[in-house]
C-alpha cells in the first residue's frame, strides 16, 4: 500500500493588525511547498477569530478574503487542526506568534513549525525579550517600559533616552503602532497610538546605524544565514515602508560586511535565538554602529514569507532555496515532536 504524503496545515490570517501580511506570506508558502512530499491543508482565521477550511483554488484568487462572521468570533475549531500531520503557523503578531496558538497546538498534540510556547511569548513581548537579552549579556539599546498608569513626562524620557526616540507597543510586529518622536508635541499622539495596540508599551533610544538582519534555522544546534541589510528610504522602516511603498526600502543581500563582522553578526544572532528559547526559525534584527558595535533590536519568531521578505531571501543567498527551506522547517517540527514524546508527563 502506497504511503500517503504528510498533510501540512498552513494557518493564516488571524486577529492581529498583521492579518493582510499573513495572507501574503501564506500564499508564498503554499506555492513553494513541495507537492511531491506534502499535501497542504489551508486553515484561515478571519479578523473576528472564526476559523475556516479554505479551498486552495479560491485562496489564489486576487479578490480572496477570509469570510467574516456576522455573529463575531468563536472558539477555534480544533478538529481542523487534526486534519493535518504538522502545522505551519503563518500568523504574524498577537494571537498567533505570541504563544497562544502554540499552546493550543501543544494541547491537541500536533507537531508545529517554529518556537514553542515560551520562545514565542518572550519573542513577541519586547519588554521581556530585552530584559532576557540584557541578562544574557547581549548588547541592546536603552529602553523604558511603561503602562497607562505610569506615563513619564517628555522631559524625563529625553533625559533617559535622548531625542528623537521611538514609541512602540510591547506586543506587535511589522512596525504597527510605532512612532518616531522628534518633538514634545508628537509625544502624546505617539503614546496613544502605541496604547491602541497593547496595554504595555516601550520607548527606545534612536540608534544611528545600519539595519542588519540574520536568519536562523534549527532546534538545538541552530545555523545562521548570510546577513542582509535593510536600507529604508523612509525616516525609519515603518509599516508603509515594509509593505505599502514598493520603494520603501532597498534590501541588500548579502550585506556589505567584512568577514569578521559577518561572523560577529551570525554569532550574536545564534546567541539571541538560544537565549530566548527559540526553535525552528527566527530572524534577528540588529543595528551596526559606525564604531563596529552591534546592538540587537529584536527577534521575529514567525518572520515574513512574502515575496519581499528577508528571511527566505537570506537563506536563498546562503544556498538554501525556498522549497528546501520549507522542507527543513517541517522536518525540524517533527524532530522536536518526537523528542518531546519521549518525555514523561506523569509519575
Amino acid at each position: 500500500m502506497k504511503k500517503r504524503r504528510p498533510r501540512v496545515g498552513i494557518i493564516f490570517g488571524g486577529r492581529s493588525a498583521e492579518h493582510e501580511i499573513s495572507l501574503r506570506s501564506a500564499k508564498n508558502v503554499v506555492e513553494a511547498l513541495d507537492r511531491k512530499k506534502y499535501d497542504p491543508v489551508l486553515i484561515g482565521i478571519n479578523k473576528k477569530g472564526s476559523w475556516f477550511l479554505i479551498d486552495e483554488s479560491r485562496f489564489f484568487d486576487s479578490r480572496f478574503k477570509i469570510q467574516e462572521s456576522r455573529i463575531g468570533g468563536k472558539a477555534p475549531d480544533t478538529s481542523l487542526l487534526l486534519l493535518a500531520d504538522v502545522i505551519f503557523p503563518i500568523l504574524h503578531g498577537p494571537f498567533g506568534e505570541d504563544g497562544t496558538l502554540q499552546g493550543l497546538l501543544k494541547l491537541v498534540n500536533v507537531p508545529f513549525v517554529g518556537a514553542s510556547v515560551l520562545g514565542s511569548a518572550v519573542g513577541m513581548d519586547k519588554d521581556v525579550m530585552k530584559r532576557l537579552l540584557r541578562e544574557a549579556g547581549i548588547p541592546i539599546g536603552k529602553f523604558l517600559t511603561i503602562k497607562e498608569n505610569g506615563i513619564p513626562t517628555y522631559e524625563k524620557v529625553v533625559a533617559e533616552l535622548g531625542r528623537p526616540f521611538f514609541v512602540k507597543p510591547a506586543n506587535m510586529g511589522s512596525s504597527v503602532g510605532v512612532s518616531k518622536v522628534k518633538e514634545k508635541k508628537d509625544y502624546p499622539k505617539a503614546i496613544q497610538e502605541a496604547f491602541n495596540y497593547d496595554r504595555k508599551i516601550i520607548l527606545e533610544e534612536n540608534i544611528i546605524g545600519r539595519e542588519i538582519e540574520c536568519a536562523i534555522l534549527g532546534n538545538d544546534n541552530p545555523l545562521a544565514s548570510i546577513p542582509g541589510e535593510v536600507i529604508p528610504s523612509h525616516d525609519f522602516y515603518s509599516y508603509e515602508a515594509k509593505y505599502l511603498d514598493e520603494n520603501g526600502a532597498r534590501l541588500e543581500i548579502p550585506a556589505k560586511l567584512s568577514g569578521r563582522l559577518v561572523k560577529k553578526v551570525q554569532a550574536l544572532a545564534i546567541k539571541t535565538f538560544k537565549a530566548l528559547n527559540c526553535e525552528g526559525f527566527g530572524r534577528v534584527d540588529s543595528f551596526l554602529k559606525e564604531n563596529g558595535e552591534i546592538l540587537v533590536n529584536e527577534i521575529n519568531t514567525i518572520p515574513g514569507f512574502t515575496s519581499i521578505s528577508m528571511y527566505p531571501k537570506m537563506w536563498e543567498a546562503s544556498g538554501l532555496g525556498y522549497t528546501e527551506l520549507l522542507d527543513r522547517l517541517i522536518k525540524l517540527a517533527f524532530e522536536r515532536f518526537e523528542k518531546e514524546k519521549k518525555l514523561k508527563t506523569m509519575r
